[in-house]
């Protein structure tokens, strides 16, 4: 595979890496915001089926096409800014795993409150925060990284 291509498979995989993860979440803080617990149990269904067909593999091939663009173009995997870049990758993805459990459990509360036709429990509003508060340092690492991956050849940035 060329660079050019390869580059272009990496930035259309972290377009549509940010574009679900912020589409995602900005629809579910609309239904929680909108208290239809119906309405959050659908959303919360397609949150994570999102999770599961965009957001995964994205998530997998952007440091494997990252560090092969890397090699293939004589960088060093220990050069200041793809480190960085890596480093913000993993902290973004220590806070993107429980997020996943964490949909994955409102989803099922939302279904049974849905289900039910009872409020939403006080877990599914905790597990919320948490979810929340999990996805700030996530994507601003992962706005850092993009960044990074853009400006690294400013003149007297090392590559």
């Amino acid at each position: 595979m060329s660079y050019t291509a390869l580059k272009s498979l990496h930035i259309l995989s972290m377009v549509l890496l940010f574009g679900t993860g912020l589409g995602s979440a900005f629809y579910k803080w609309m239904a929680d915001r909108s208290g239809d617990v119906q309405h959050i149990a659908i959303t919360n269904r397609h949150v994570v089926l999102a999770d599961w067909l965009f957001t995964t593999p994205t998530v997998i091939f952007q440091p494997l096409s990252g560090l092969w663009m890397a090699a293939m173009a004589g960088w060093s995997w220990h050069s200041p800014w793809l480190a960085t870049s890596l480093a913000l990758y993993g902290l973004a993805g220590m806070c993107w795993l429980p997020v996943v459990g964490l949909q994955i459990r409102m989803q099922r509360l939302a279904e049974a409150a849905a289900s039910a036709r009872a409020p939403l429990p006080a877990t599914y509003w905790r597990l919320a925060r948490c979810w929340f508060w999990l996805g700030v340092p996530a994507f601003m690492a992962m706005v850092m990284v993009v960044v990074l991956m853009v400006f690294k050849h400013l003149p007297g940035a090392s590559s």
